[in-house]
């Protein structure tokens, strides 16, 4: 029997190690397991992991719920407790999965805010292009809207995986899934000014860097500079600030839809694993005409 909090936290790291190794996960989905795990392990009342049973696991759903937490973020949680108690179960910490009946908190059907074409253009347009911070933000935005690349895929992107000629970038996905994905001739243009000027000046003398893209230092960007550099983007253009990371990726994806695009394509492109993931862009555009129509039509 496990009996303190440190030997509980030493099986999380276990649970870690062992899914890292055997599915190959992202750093980012890794590391939300273990805060998953962590959170409820430090809320936990006088009681270790092991010993915590499916009254237990619901109180702190119902705690979580009553904070404030989305039906999303704690639905999410419940799956991290889920494959911890699998794990257990299946090394012999316990005897029985104490969240084998317990259901998942229901999640409304929100769609992904997505930006107007001619939106994606202003901001686009708005790095200033004379110096080597705004061409490099200038090619990464290109890039984001022309191949719908995760930010996490665009920012540990390595100058080997972009082949010029062809137009065409080599991408490791989530559960390094490799895909190929297409360009297009605007972002390219930028992308290889870019590499022929700003990238130079931005790593200077130092050795060289395998990414793409390079802070002002150099070095590799975080997800967080970049995500700061979109803000402040989307304020200088005057967009409504309710963007996230994602925003490009979505444009990507409906706009690619709504210009007549097939959803297996499009899956193809994201490197989604399900085709149920891609569809509520289908949504996305379906509400949108929607909107246009109402707003547009004379007896809308």
């Amino acid at each position: 029997m496990v009996s303190s909090k440190k030997e509980s936290i030493d099986l999380i790291e276990a649970f870690i190690d062992t899914i890292w190794m055997e599915k190959g996960l992202s750093s980012n989905t890794l590391s939300s397991y273990k805060q998953d795990l962590l959170s409820f392990s430090s809320w936990l009342p006088n009681k270790d992991l092991v010993e915590a049973d499916k009254s237990t696991i619901l109180d702190y759903l119902s705690y979580r719920l009553k904070k404030g937490y989305s039906s999303r973020s704690t639905s999410r949680c419940l799956s991290s407790i889920r494959a911890f108690y699998k794990y257990l179960l299946f090394n012999s910490f316990i005897s029985k999965d104490p969240t084998e009946k317990i259901e998942s908190p229901k999640i409304g059907h929100s769609l992904p805010k997505v930006l107007s074409e001619e939106d994606v253009l202003e901001l686009i347009k708005t790095p200033d292009t004379r110096n080597p911070i705004g061409i490099r933000d200038r090619a990464m935005l290109e890039i984001l809207y022309a191949t719908g690349l995760r930010v996490t895929e665009l920012i540990t992107l390595e100058l080997v995986n972009l082949n010029v000629r062809q137009g065409l970038v080599r991408v490791m996905g989530k559960g390094s899934k490799e895909r190929l994905v297409p360009i297009g001739e605007q972002a390219l243009d930028w992308v290889e000014k870019y590499v022929a000027y700003a990238r130079l000046e931005l790593i200077g003398k130092k050795q060289d860097s395998p990414y793409l893209f390079l802070s002002k230092r150099g070095k590799v960007m975080t997800r967080q500079a970049f995500w700061y550099r979109i803000k402040i983007y989307a304020i200088k253009s005057g967009i409504d600030n309710s963007l996230s990371p994602h925003t490009l990726r979505h444009a990507f994806a409906t706009h690619l839809l709504n210009h007549g695009a097939d959803l297996r394509t499009v899956q193809l492109l994201l490197g989604h694993t399900s085709l149920s993931t891609t569809q509520i862009y289908t949504e996305v555009a379906k509400h949108r005409m929607q909107e246009l129509h109402k707003t547009h039509h004379p007896r809308g």
